[in-house]
């Protein structure tokens, strides 16, 4: 048998290499089937089950038939948990499929969406957002419509983690047990029963379940305060306390700044007349002492030892005190003055604020106000995939240029493209940018196509880029057809 030529054997190099993907790609269509067919059998025998609780009766031909215990029924499916949601709206958004969506609200923040409340869910949909406008960011509860199947996994593979495997509650991915997404978005406005939202994450078509106005004071760990406090009653009047304070300290520091007046010893010097629940006492204080340490003038002590020629007479007032007085004073009088309210309305006595010290100090509940934080993983901070840098070719950047702001209504004015959510041109390419500098592939795009185009889909323009070593370059941005726009 004669020896393989340099073509041949790289010619059968290559068809093994194509023969291994390929039983590769089988053993994980083998894997797609066998969950398929798990999820196949659950299904199965949770049908079984309720068709067997189902027993037909036979009905009394005397005795009228009773009325169905819906109510009833309802309330013990609540009790346990299974309920049939109703969406109250369906998001319509800039994006409009799944490739290059944002996988989180801040990616992309020019991104756009609204939302309408179905009247089939509340007569008057917009009686129902009273109030809302109030609220700077909300909650939106939604559904993962696009996953494609039903079947998950205990553990995942999450795109920022480039192939390592975590816990699919330690991550956001859509392929979770029960296919609900939660976003923080925006609230731009609100036109009758339509809401206008931005940094959002969601694809046009997306159910929404439920809204939620965002609370910092309840939603935040950092902005959290201490409830155990018990306030004020709304008849005592604490703002009138905090105008007292603030007064007294003021005057007591112009009296102090001006007359010139002292006591013998430091700390007769720079008595301020400062209530001892006041917020700024300890401020005042450590200025004060600050700077006592650093003019070093002797304590009641040291004065008592030694000789003074006229006691009567005392020392003068260093300049730098009065620089320090003056600090004080600017302090004082620019603090915010409900803030101060606010602090003089939750004062507590010594005695109870050394026990509430205590109780937080010995139970291993949470802290609240100064004392919460807030830990998360470090691969979302640091993760193995980095930003890319994103480039737009010429012909990409005048293809862009070409597309106009939104325009509110009557006959167009140009035949050329218009954005739908998007204002400007400048706005989508901060979008095009914050949406590939994260890299949207999946990491079987990251790996098997590396150098396939990438397309996704932005407001009506439908771009397309490549990606290199620690880049991505828009290649050109097309307005997308009417039937992919209307969806």
């Amino acid at each position: 048998m004669s020896p393989l030529c340099d073509c041949c054997g790289e010619h059968v190099k290559k068809l093994s290499q194509q023969v291994s993907v390929m039983r590769k790609e089988i053993k994980n269509l083998r894997q797609l089937l066998d969950s398929a067919v798990r999820a196949h059998r659950k299904h199965m025998t949770s049908i079984q089950s309720i068709v067997s609780t189902i027993r037909p009766s036979e009905i009394d031909k005397h005795q009228p038939p009773q009325p169905p215990k819906t109510e009833r029924s309802a309330q013990i499916a609540l009790e346990q948990g299974n309920i049939q949601t109703v969406p109250i709206g369906y998001i319509s958004s800039c994006f409009s499929v799944k490739n290059g969506t944002p996988r989180q609200p801040t990616i992309c923040g020019p991104s756009r969406a609204m939302l309408r409340v179905q009247q089939s869910v509340f007569n008057n949909p917009e009686h129902a957002l009273v109030g809302l406008e109030h609220y700077s960011h909300v909650w939106v509860i939604f559904l993962f419509h696009k996953n494609g199947h039903l079947s998950y996994k205990a553990k995942v593979k999450p795109p920022r983690l480039n192939g390592q495997r975590v816990g699919v509650y330690s991550t956001r991915s859509p392929h979770r047990p029960n296919a609900l997404g939660l976003t923080l978005a925006k609230l731009d406005r609100i036109v009758g029963d339509t809401i206008h939202l931005s940094d959002i994450d969601m694809i046009a078509g997306t159910p929404v379940l439920d809204i939620k106005p965002y609370i910092p004071d309840y939603d935040s760990p950092h902005s959290r305060v201490d409830m155990d406090v018990e306030p004020y009653e709304s008849d005592v009047g604490p703002p009138q306390i905090a105008a007292e304070s603030l007064g007294e300290v003021t005057n007591t520091l112009n009296l102090q700044k001006n007359s010139g007046t002292k006591s013998s010893g430091m700390d007769a010097q720079l008595n301020l007349k400062v209530e001892q629940d006041s917020p700024d006492n300890d401020v005042v204080e450590g200025l004060l002492h600050r700077d006592k340490a650093e003019v070093d003038i002797p304590s009641k002590d040291d004065a008592l030892c030694s000789a003074a020629p006229n006691v009567n007479t005392p020392p003068s007032l260093p300049e730098n005190l009065h620089t320090v007085l003056a600090e004080v004073e600017a302090f004082v009088t620019q603090a915010d003055f409900s803030q101060l309210s606010a602090d003089v309305k939750y004062k507590v006595s010594d005695s109870s604020k050394s026990k509430l010290t205590e109780s937080m100090e010995d139970s291993p509940g949470p802290c609240y106000g100064e004392e919460a934080y807030s830990t998360i993983a470090g691969w979302i901070r640091d993760p193995p995939v980095v930003n890319l840098e994103v480039r737009f070719t010429p012909h990409a950047k005048r293809e862009l240029g070409e597309f106009l702001s939104p325009q509110p209504s009557g006959p167009p004015e140009s035949d050329r493209p218009r954005f739908k959510f998007l204002h400007s041109a400048e706005e989508a390419v901060a979008a095009i940018r914050g949406v590939l500098s994260a890299d949207p592939r999946s990491v079987y795009r990251r790996t098997r196509c590396r150098d396939r185009l990438f397309f996704f889909t932005l407001d009506t323009a439908d771009i397309t880029c490549w990606f290199g070593q620690g880049f991505a370059e828009v290649l050109q941005v097309r307005p997308v057809e009417h039937s992919l726009a209307s969806v």
